[in-house]
């Protein structure tokens, strides 16, 4: 069997570690003109479902590995005033494993075989059943099966599903990160917590390796190359909603933000990898009614984008690709045809999706009370 997929995010290359593990053909075509050709070097938490479903589709050899890179963590999840004094609670705390996004996406990348600079522009069903995508600069690919994991704006979805559009909240948030000194080691409370200041909310998580990647890979898996990056601090200020933000840069328009507040939290974004630094919007993708069954389906953010106060947009993305490659296994095997397998896929991830997008949607107003969540 072979499958395209289309997007080299997350969920995508997960995919294609799984079915490349299975014994499947799976080509990756990423639009980006380069692997790394935008700042992709966000700390992601993790859950029980999202965690293991990396591991599912990873080999097992590079697990060890993959528990290296990784750190367990814990918050209280508190709301702070700007001198970082407690004035409530978000909820109960939440725990999980935190992983670099960057990292990841290296791991999850190696040994596959990627094609940037291919931007989707459509695809045709053939009558043999197959699919052909088709691609701005490069040939066709014909497939038995197309995914489109090309997130929020996905060419897959355009077509497959024209009438499900993005919604955009209006919120707008700037993410950074910032090298974890001793420097800033008395903010460890504000990890995971709020910071609530006048119409902004300030986020900041930390990202300590148990192991540096780079070394950890050198040492575990030598056929890994992972980038050579240390400990940091993530980041993350949500903005009223429009806001004006005056063609600032990213680290003014939190700076601007921030008159007044604690030296080490200002501190904090004046020591920012400006590199790592982006001004980012809210959208989400809400799955509405299902398209008829063929070789051609969505996973993530293309069918189900949720806000980032919910903190399970990767972990769905995983539960996709992980999903996905199990009922294409049994399709593999002979256990179904492959319609069946895809829509078993499908009216799984549908119903799990939904509800992501909801409750992610639900948790929203408590950082950005004027969000638009019709």
């Amino acid at each position: 069997m072979r499958v395209s997929v289309i997007g080299a995010g997350l969920g995508g290359l997960a995919l294609a570690q799984g079915l490349r593990g299975a014994g499947f053909e799976a080509e990756v075509f990423e639009r980006d003109p380069g692997i790394v050709a935008r700042f992709q070097g966000y700390r992601l938490v993790l859950n029980q479902i999202g965690f293991q479903a990396v591991r599912d589709c990873l080999p097992t050899r590079w697990h060890p590995l993959l528990d290296e890179i990784v750190m367990e963590a814990s918050a209280e999840q508190l709301i702070l005033d700007p001198q970082l004094n407690e004035i409530g609670k978000l909820g109960a705390g939440r725990t999980g494993i935190v992983v670099d996004r960057q990292v990841l996406r290296h791991l999850l990348l190696t040994g596959l075989t990627v094609h940037t600079d291919a931007a989707l522009t459509g695809y045709d069903l053939l009558a043999d059943g197959k699919v052909e995508a088709r691609f701005a600069h490069r040939d066709p690919a014909i497939a038995d099966l197309l995914v489109g994991a090309d997130g929020v704006t996905s060419a897959v979805r355009g077509v497959l599903s024209p009438q499900t559009i993005p919604t955009d909240t209006g919120v707008r948030f700037v993410i950074g990160r910032t090298p974890l000194t001793d420097e800033f080691a008395s903010l460890s409370k504000a990890y995971g917590s709020k910071i609530a200041g006048d119409g902004v909310s300030l986020l900041l998580g930390a990202m300590r390796f148990r192991t540096p990647p780079k070394q950890a890979a050198e040492q575990l898996a030598p056929e890994v190359t992972l980038p050579d990056i240390g400990d940091y601090v993530r980041w993350a200020m949500i903005l009223p909603p429009n806001g004006s933000l005056e063609d600032l840069t990213a680290q003014d328009a939190v700076l601007s933000r921030m008159e007044g507040w604690h030296p080490e939290l200002r501190a904090l974004i004046e020591q920012a990898d400006l590199d790592n630094s982006a001004l980012l919007s809210i959208r989400v993708v809400k799955p509405g009614a299902r398209w008829a069954s063929g070789p051609v389906t969505l996973l993530g953010d293309a069918i189900h984008a949720t806000s980032p106060t919910g903190g399970n947009g990767a972990n769905t993305a995983l539960r996709d690709a992980d999903l996905l490659r199990r009922c294409l296994i049994q399709a593999g095997e002979g256990r179904q045809d492959l319609l069946s397998a895809v829509e078993d896929y499908e009216r799984q991830m549908f119903e799990y999706g939904a509800e992501a997008v909801r409750s992610s949607l639900e948790k929203l107003p408590a950082f950005a009370p004027e969000a638009k969540l019709s």
